[in-house]
C-alpha cells in the first residue's frame, strides 16, 4: 500500500537495500520495511551450492576425455561478489539479469582450465586411473586462483565423478588391458605349473636321497656285520693258531721228554731191555729170541737139529709115536739150505 512493503529473508540470504544509490543496510536473514519505489533489493544466497560440470578434454596422446564432476562452494564475500555480478531483484524477487547464473559459468570456466593443464601432460590410460590427483591439482588451483578470489566465494569441495573416453577407445583400451590379463593368467598357469613341476622334482629328489640314504644305512649295516664276522673269523683264527701253537708245543714237550728217557737206551741191546723188562721173560720168549739170533747168523750154521719134543712144545701139539713130521721136515730143509750153500 502506498509503495511500502515488508522484507522478510531467510539466515542463508544476504540482503542489501540500496536507496538513490546509496547503501541503507545490508546482513543476513533481516527483515524491514521499504519503500519499493525508491529501493533496490540485492539477493545473495550465503547456502552452500553444488555446481555440476561436463567438458571435454584432449590428453598427449590426442585422445578425448570427456570429465563429469560436481564443485561446492559458498559466497564468503557478498559484497565482492555484488561489486561485479548484478544479484538484484524485481518487485515480485525475480533476478533482473542473469547474472547469478554466470558465477557458476565462471567456476566452471575455473575447473576447466585447472583441469586441462593435467590432461595435457598425461596420455588417456593414466588419466583414466588419476582421478584422485586431478581432484586434487584443481581443488589447490582453484583455492589460489586469483579470478575465484575475485568472485567472493570459498570452494568447499570438488568430486570427479567419471573420466570416460570415446567408445572406441574405451573398447581398444578394453581389449587392451583383456588381453594383458589373460597374458597375465597365462603367465600365472605357467608359473603355477611350473611350480607343480618343481615341486614333484623336489618331491623325487627327496624320495631318491630317501632311498639313497636307507641304502647308504643299509649298507653300513652290512658293513658292520661284515667287519663283526671279520672280527669274529679273526679271534677264530687266533684261536686255531693258538691251539695249534699249544699242541705244537704239547707234541714238542712230549717229544723232547721221549728223547729226554730214550735217549740213555738207544745203545743198549734190546735184549737186555726185554730182560730188564719187570717180570722176565718166559720160555717161549728165550726161544724165539734164539730163532732170531739163528736167522741172523743162518750163513754161519751147517746142521740145525730141532727135536721133536722141542718142537712140539712150541708148537703146542700133542707128541705121537714114531718121529714127528715137523722134525723130519726140519731136518729135510736143512739139509737143503746146506747143500745150496
Amino acid at each position: 500500500m502506498f509503495g511500502i512493503k515488508y522484507l522478510k529473508t531467510a539466515p542463508t540470504t544476504y540482503v542489501m537495500q540500496y536507496r538513490s544509490g546509496q547503501l541503507v543496510r545490508q546482513g543476513a536473514g533481516l527483515s524491514f520495511f521499504y519503500y519499493a519505489p525508491t529501493s533496490l533489493i540485492v539477493y545473495l544466497p550465503l547456502a552452500s551450492t553444488d555446481v555440476p560440470f561436463v567438458f571435454n578434454e584432449v590428453t598427449t596422446d590426442f585422445q578425448d576425455a570427456t570429465i563429469q564432476g560436481e564443485l561446492t562452494f559458498r559466497v564468503s564475500d557478498p559484497a565482492k561478489l555484488a561489486s561485479l555480478l548484478d544479484f538484484s531483484v524485481d518487485r515480485i524477487g525475480r533476478y533482473r539479469s542473469d547474472d547469478p547464473s554466470k558465477l557458476n559459468d565462471r567456476l566452471i570456466h575455473a575447473v576447466q582450465i585447472l583441469a586441462r593443464a593435467f590432461t595435457q601432460r598425461l596420455p588417456l590410460a593414466e588419466l583414466l586411473i588419476s582421478s584422485d590427483s586431478l581432484i586434487q591439482q584443481v581443488f589447490d588451483g582453484l583455492k589460489q586462483s586469483e579470478a575465484v578470489a575475485m568472485l567472493g566465494v570459498e570452494i568447499l569441495g570438488l568430486s570427479i565423478l567419471s573420466i570416460k573416453a570415446t567408445p572406441e577407445m574405451s573398447k581398444a583400451l578394453q581389449a587392451d588391458a583383456r588381453e594383458k590379463l589373460l597374458l597375465k593368467a597365462d603367465e600365472a598357469i605357467y608359473q603355477r605349473r611350473n611350480t607343480a613341476v618343481e615341486l614333484e622334482r623336489k618331491i623325487k629328489e627327496n624320495e631318491l636321497n630317501t632311498e639313497i640314504a636307507v641304502e647308504h644305512k643299509r649298507r653300513q649295516v652290512r658293513e658292520t656285520k661284515l667287519q663283526a664276522d671279520i672280527a669274529v673269523e679273526t679271534e677264530r683264527a687266533k684261536l686255531v693258531d693258538q691251539r695249534v701253537e699249544n699242541e705244537r708245543k704239547e707234541s714238542q714237550s712230549r717229544a723232547d721228554a721221549m728223547q729226554a728217557a730214550l735217549g740213555p737206551l738207544k745203545d743198549v741191546d734190546w735184549r737186555i731191555l726185554m730182560a730188564a723188562r719187570g717180570g722176565g721173560l718166559d720160555s717161549k720168549q728165550l726161544i724165539a729170541m734164539a730163532f732170531r739170533d739163528l736167522a741172523d747168523n743162518a750163513d754161519k750154521i751147517g746142521t740145525l737139529n730141532i727135536s721133536p719134543d722141542l718142537l712140539a712144545s712150541l708148537l703146542d701139539v700133542p707128541q705121537t709115536n714114531g718121529s714127528p713130521p715137523d722134525s723130519v721136515e726140519a731136518s729135510e730143509h736143512a739139509e737143503r739150505k746146506k747143500k745150496g750153500r
